[in-house]
């Protein structure tokens, strides 16, 4: 568990048991992505895809766990789908789960840019439940502040949507500008936007009792990306850590990068900036993420949270150097039984050499990944080296045959023990030949 208070955030501190009985119980997730449907199959129970089914059912374990723990206010910080315009099916099946988590506490759902429409006229993909006036959701398009009731008492929040470049520069002539100085005046007004969400937030709480958080759906500056830049629609703005770490806030939840971290993690006198990451590993560029949701405990001016995982489905990589090996197949499959693969989505990445290049056999490892009960078997992918190919002797005709073969073998990249091998073999069929 970790705390921002007048001292730097550790991952063992506890809060006075004062504070934790009077916090907000807050569960902050973001960028669920319903709709990735790579390294998947059909799912015969569902009829989706057995990927998709993956992301719901991480979304299923969170739930859970918020029901147990008795959750006050959820704040879901962007990116519910993969695309803009998402099946019938996708939607359903994301409201089934908003509506579970409706049923245990007022949610807050921030627009994120998978959420965005196409253009400013269009709804985006989830502002059907405004349209619907679905109770104890508010969906939230703009930068706005609202003082919100919960079970445990009043919180405050700012909402900080993804910032639409169209709308943000409608009042400004950007024609005659460069990128670089479109993308400065993006970033100079969302500071601005971020600056007075602060003011109100202090307006609404003259006393600075209520706890506050403010949820946002950009890149912050610093911030470690992860594999959202495949999946990222349009041109980012990045905003400066120092703008949110803003004693005003006393937590401040964090969407649209994958990968989860605390920006002022070792920062005095500011509050928590997390992004919770995606709930699901998208590719494998997040092979070695963990995977989950924040759960925090929110008050005013003693904020804890703690981490809570989830069973993302493993995604695993085998590289195997088999540049030297006589039997490239045997060490593959010697190397596959290293390891626990049983459901997991794998590839292979195996360095060969022309020769042990010939010897390798697909077809073989691939049953032995089936053997192994993985889930999906993303590839197996064969890196070959080409030696460079120096000339033959200026005068090859003058060579011997033995002469020939050693210095055809020479150009070849192997091991000089397996070379041996070959020119000692070869010179014996020569022989033999001349008898």
């Amino acid at each position: 568990m970790a705390k921002r208070k007048t001292t730097p955030k550790t991952a063992e501190t506890k809060p006075t048991p004062e504070a934790a009985a009077n916090a907000i119980r807050v569960l902050h997730f973001a960028d669920v992505h319903i709709g990735m449907e790579n390294y998947g199959r059909t799912d015969g129970e569902t009829g989706l895809s057995s990927r998709v089914v993956d992301f719901l059912r991480r979304m299923e374990e969170m739930i859970d766990y918020a029901r147990e723990n008795d959750v006050d206010l959820i704040i879901f910080a962007g990116d519910a789908f993969k695309t803009r315009a998402p099946s019938p099916t996708y939607q359903r099946e994301f409201a089934w789960r908003i509506r579970d988590l409706a049923e245990l506490a007022p949610v807050v759902m921030l627009v994120g840019n998978h959420d965005l429409p196409p253009n400013a006229v269009k709804a985006s993909s989830i502002e059907i439940y405004d349209t619907l006036d679905v109770p104890n959701v508010r969906v939230a398009q703009e930068y706005t502040v609202f003082k919100m009731e919960t079970k445990r008492g009043p919180v405050i929040i700012g909402t900080a949507p993804y910032p639409m470049r169209a709308r943000m520069l409608q009042h400004i002539r950007s024609s005659q500008k460069t990128i670089r100085e479109v993308d400065d005046l993006l970033e100079e007004q969302l500071n601005h936007i971020l600056e007075d969400l602060a003011v109100q937030a202090d307006e609404l709480d003259p006393d600075n009792e209520i706890p506050r958080l403010l949820t946002g759906h950009f890149t912050v500056r610093g911030a470690i990306l992860g594999s959202e830049r495949s999946v990222m629609l349009g041109r980012d703005v990045q905003v400066s850590i120092g703008l949110l770490a803003d004693p005003r806030w006393d937590y401040v939840a964090m969407g649209h990068i994958h990968k989860w971290q605390d920006l002022t993690l070792d920062r005095e006198d500011a509050p928590p900036v997390v992004y919770s990451g995606s709930l699901e590993r998208i590719d494998f560029g997040e092979e070695g993420d963990d995977k989950g949701y924040m759960w925090v405990s929110l008050a005013r001016n003693a904020t804890v949270y703690e981490r809570k995982a989830v069973t993302a489905r493993p995604m695993m990589t085998l590289r195997i150097d088999c540049r030297t090996d006589k039997l490239p197949t045997q060490t593959v499959l010697r190397e596959i039984k290293k390891f626990d693969l049983n459901e997991a989505i794998v590839r292979i990445h195996v360095q060969l050499t022309p020769q042990t290049d010939a010897l390798l056999n697909d077809a073989r490892i691939r049953e032995a990944l089936r053997e192994a009960g993985t889930f999906h078997i993303a590839g197996i992918r064969r890196d070959v080296e080409r030696a460079y190919r120096t000339r033959l002797d200026s005068n090859p005709e003058q060579l011997t045959h033995e002469q020939l073969l050693e210095q055809y073998l020479h150009m070849r990249d192997m091991d000089p023990a397996y070379r041996n091998e070959i020119i000692e073999a070869g010179n014996k069929i020569i022989h033999d030949e001349a008898d």
